[in-house]
């Protein structure tokens, strides 16, 4: 998968930086058969589990992120951190998860985390909820279909600095960042993404502000 849909995100830390490591599970459900009239054959129904922090965390608040977190020792690959961190944060059963491929590591500069993001489908979903509303706010398993519509996406723009990030709106969640560079870039490789207006381009401190994030800590 390419990351050029997201220009800040980093293949590597630098070399003088020791990351700590993560694992991010990027997890879609529907059928299996491809829909012959839509786009790359993008089945009906399909949709990717995401989960959007509590507005009372000191950080990252608000943030919509796919489940997921740093690596215990005793993991042994990324597969099992990421299939941990999303039963502890949304009570997904595992046993129902296909893990597909492992994506490049990408490195966040901000955290200093070296993320893996485990790409896999959801033959069997189980039922999924807020386990810690101290941590989480909200889980949610948003419909594809509503992310590739190009009135629910845009440009988020950093005036001071230049960054510019993809940005999507669907049912009342900004998901930005990180996790909008890893679904815009899905979007491409998969053929599911419409053309959509680029230069549709919102200042990010605004934009955050009005869903109680800030830019600080991404």
């Amino acid at each position: 998968m390419s990351m050029d849909a997201h220009p800040r995100l980093m293949l590597s830390a630098p070399d003088d930086v020791t990351p700590r490591h993560a694992a991010v599970l990027m997890l879609f459900a529907g059928p299996e058969k491809a829909d012959p009239v839509t786009p790359g054959g993008l089945p009906d129904g399909a949709d990717v589990l995401l989960t959007q922090r509590a507005s009372t965390m000191r950080q990252h608040r608000g943030q919509v992120a796919f489940p997921g977190g740093a690596a215990d020792e005793e993991d042994g690959n990324p597969i099992v951190t990421a299939l941990r961190e999303a039963q502890e944060e949304t009570g997904l059963d595992p046993v129902g998860v296909r893990p597909l491929v492992l994506l490049p590591r990408i490195y966040i500069p901000p955290s200093g985390f070296d993320v893996t993001p485990v790409l896999a489908y959801w033959p069997k979903p189980s039922p999924v909820s807020v386990v810690d509303p101290s941590e989480a706010s909200r889980v949610a398993r948003v419909p594809v279909h509503e992310l590739i519509e190009p009135e629910n996406r845009f440009v988020l723009r950093h005036a001071e600095f230049g960054y510019e990030s993809p940005a999507f709106l669907t049912d009342g969640m900004l998901i930005w960042g990180f996790t909008a560079g890893l679904l815009a870039g899905m979007l491409t490789v998969s053929g599911w993404e419409k053309p959509w207006d680029e230069s549709d381009v919102r200042d990010m401190e605004t934009t955050l502000a009005e869903y109680g994030m800030e830019v600080r800590g991404r």
